[in-house]
């Protein structure tokens, strides 16, 4: 009790009524990152058209090392990846990561522990929907798809801490659009 008081006459805590307030949400200009990921990763990637409020924050690449198959000579190979993020309209955070990784090696590199529940349909895609706990409990699910086209495949993924209705838009807005030039 000592120290509490002691950092508060110091001034080293503070206390604020009503939790905290949230901040401006940071700029990331998706649709530029993505353009560049399409011309630089090596398969097809999409600019998702999402519906007004939905502000994208965030965004990289990374890489799955033996994240996928080689179709010809059955070897693996390191995969690579594309996220953004986005604050939906009610404030929750998911992300979009498209890939060139096999299905299960996309899932682990977003949470080791997930396992396949069921399916979605989503404008008749079909999303595989995956769900985990680790030693705090639950964690967010995570819905994915293969996209393919003249171009090549594609592997998505959608987590967060969004509704079902977010998921379903965010696939939506994702799946319906052409993949972005490649050159």
């Amino acid at each position: 009790m000592g120290c509490i008081l002691l950092a508060g006459l110091v001034g080293m805590c503070s206390f604020q009524l009503g939790g905290t307030k949230r901040g401006p949400i940071p700029s990331y200009d998706a649709a530029q990152a993505l353009r560049a990921d399409a011309k630089t990763l090596g398969f097809p990637i999409r600019l998702p058209q999402l519906p007004g409020g939905w502000t994208p924050n965030s965004g990289g690449r990374g890489g799955i090392e033996n994240g996928r198959a080689d179709p010809a000579t059955g070897q693996r190979r390191n995969a690579a990846t594309s996220i953004v993020g986005f604050i939906s309209p009610t404030g929750r955070y998911l992300s979009l990561t498209q890939s060139n990784a096999d299905e299960d090696k996309l899932v682990g590199s977003i949470h080791p522990s997930m396992y396949p529940t069921g399916t979605v349909d989503v404008g008749g895609t079909r999303w595989v929907v995956y769900e985990g706990s680790d030693e705090n409990g639950a964690v967010e699910p995570v819905w994915t798809t293969r996209l393919t086209g003249p171009g090549g495949a594609t592997q998505l993924a959608i987590t967060g801490a969004g509704s079902i209705d977010q998921f379903r838009t965010l696939a939506s807005a994702t799946q319906s659009q052409p993949p972005l030039p490649a050159r």
